[in-house]
């Protein structure tokens, strides 16, 4: 009698097998006639090209909107959007700011109420320095 293994496929964590970047496409909204969006205007015309060519995988939309605020919204995988007001701001900042939202996961903000996280849980807690006796110099 032979024993055969069981085959078992595996399951990818995102960053270990094959990166997919989570946001899938991102919104530029302007208006032309508003002062709190030249910066936003500057950005479209000098830096959203090279932007857009370093992130092929990212959609780029750029829309008009008249007599409001310019918007950035990220839009993801999971479904969700984000919103980043960039009134008034430079084309460096904007640029940024887009980075932050090509960068970020769509989920929500969590408070972070233990500093590690892990699939198995420790049984004897956080090793830390301070435990036990201690060292005498």
């Amino acid at each position: 009698m032979t024993v055969l293994g069981i085959r078992k496929a595996t399951s990818g964590q995102n960053g270990v097998g094959a990166f997919i970047l989570q946001c899938k496409r991102l919104d530029f909204h302007y208006c032309d006639w508003a002062g709190s969006s030249k910066g936003m205007n500057a950005f479209l015309r000098s830096s959203l090209a090279k932007f857009a060519a370093a992130n092929p995988q990212v959609e780029m939309t750029v829309s008009p909107r008249p007599k409001k605020h310019p918007v950035i919204i990220g839009h993801y995988i999971n479904g969700r959007e984000k919103a980043i007001c960039v009134r008034g701001l430079e084309p460096g900042q904007i640029l940024k700011k887009a980075e932050l939202l090509r960068d970020a996961n769509g989920e929500k903000l969590k408070k972070v109420t233990k500093p590690v996280k892990s699939l198995n849980e420790s049984v004897r807690g956080i090793w830390s320095p301070f435990h036990g006796g201690g060292i005498k110099v």
